[in-house]
């Protein structure tokens, strides 16, 4: 069996994972639903890239940076091009593409996107809708999701349909996770650790240390949540 180099590897792993790093940071990826087809099929053979070769001593440090460098610029020249040069997404990144319209699921563009009718229910559920009736347009996006307009009849009323009155919408703050208080938010909003005992005390605790989580919201007052 043959031994493993142990700083090798471990330079390997570490230039690893600060590539993959980078490429988020760079790219903005941060979620797989952010993914197109060319970046998944990217991340995918950069990871087996990276496995093939991390553990193989025959391949030194300069071959694995020269590859694994490459690569990632190869990536990252073409996602400068797709974004400086229109003619190029459509190639590459793929084009928004109208599936639905008016409760009926166009057949070309499902069979062109290589998307059966299962999957294509499957990805409306995933939008919170349950019947392609309900759709008024449905767009497949070059993630592969596909975003809903609903027709009128099944969309949720806005509360200038009900004439209901305005209320002010307020970010809740959060000032306590896992017994430990964030000092910057209760600051920021104005309260110090004498308010935030007060508010304890009339919700039965004696101190932080047996709260999970707590947020303030002005129009709601603290929101706990025990250990």
């Amino acid at each position: 069996m043959e031994e493993v180099n142990i700083g090798l590897l471990t330079i390997k792993v570490m230039v690893g994972f600060v590539t993959l790093f980078f490429i988020v940071i760079v790219t903005g990826k941060t979620s797989i639903y952010q993914l197109t087809p060319f970046h998944f099929v990217f991340v995918l053979l950069l990871g087996d890239l990276l496995s093939n070769t991390i553990y193989e001593n025959r391949i030194g440090i300069l071959p694995f940076f020269y590859t694994v460098g490459l690569w990632t610029i190869l990536m990252l020249g073409v996602e400068f091009i797709t974004l400086k040069k229109k003619s190029t997404r459509s190639l590459l990144v793929g084009n928004p593409s109208i599936i639905i319209r008016n409760g009926v699921i166009d057949r070309e563009i499902a069979k062109k996107n290589k998307l059966d009718v299962n999957q294509i229910l499957s990805l409306l559920r995933q939008s919170n809708v349950f019947s392609v009736r309900e759709v008024q347009y449905g767009v497949l996006e070059a993630n592969g999701q596909i975003s809903t307009l609903l027709k009128s009849k099944y969309q949720k009323p806005e509360k200038q349909d009900l004439n209901l009155p305005q209320m002010p919408v307020d970010l809740p703050t959060t000032l306590i996770i896992d017994g430990e208080i964030l000092w910057d938010n209760l600051h920021e909003l104005g309260f110090d650790q004498q308010w935030l005992d007060n508010k304890l005390t009339a919700n039965g605790y004696d101190n932080e240390k047996g709260i999970f989580h707590a947020d303030w919201r002005e129009n709601e007052g603290i929101h706990i949540s025990p250990k």
